[in-house]
């Protein structure tokens, strides 16, 4: 290897393990999976989102950020995306009402515990995923 090679090798390296988590995976979602993990005891954060979306992405980033600073809520909840090009008019979608994308919903066994429409507001978006880690330890 030459040492420029190797020089450049080790420096990604090092740059890469220096950065955050950018992006947090949640489960994609299929037909029957949120039942699935709500019968199985889960607390489900449902996001109906859009690729397109401006609003969709101004969320992700929110609970994004909130999930890389407490750990808890990545461990206890189960995050699902919903992509709404593709659900938009599905059992799911219809029986939740979701009204739009950019639709964030929490699941624990047969009830809401809470929704937000279109909001990107750190503290609204805290609020409902703390909901969700309360239930989801309780």
């Amino acid at each position: 290897m030459k040492r420029r090679d190797f020089i450049l090798s080790g420096t990604a390296t090092l740059a890469s393990a220096a950065l955050p988590n950018l992006a947090i995976a949640a489960v994609e979602y299929a037909p029957g999976l949120v039942q699935k993990r709500l019968d199985a005891g889960d607390t489900v954060f449902l996001d109906f989102k859009a690729d397109w979306c401006g609003t969709c992405k101004a969320q992700e980033r929110v609970i994004n950020a909130l999930k890389s600073e407490n750990g808890d809520y990545e461990k206890n909840i189960t995050f699902v995306n919903v992509d709404w090009d593709a659900y938009s008019k599905a059992d799911l979608t219809k029986r939740l009402k979701i009204p739009r994308r950019s639709t964030l919903v929490v699941l624990k066994g047969n009830k809401e515990l809470g929704r937000i429409v279109a909001g990107t507001s750190k503290d609204q978006i805290k609020d409902l995923m703390d909901t969700a880690l309360t239930a989801s330890v309780a």
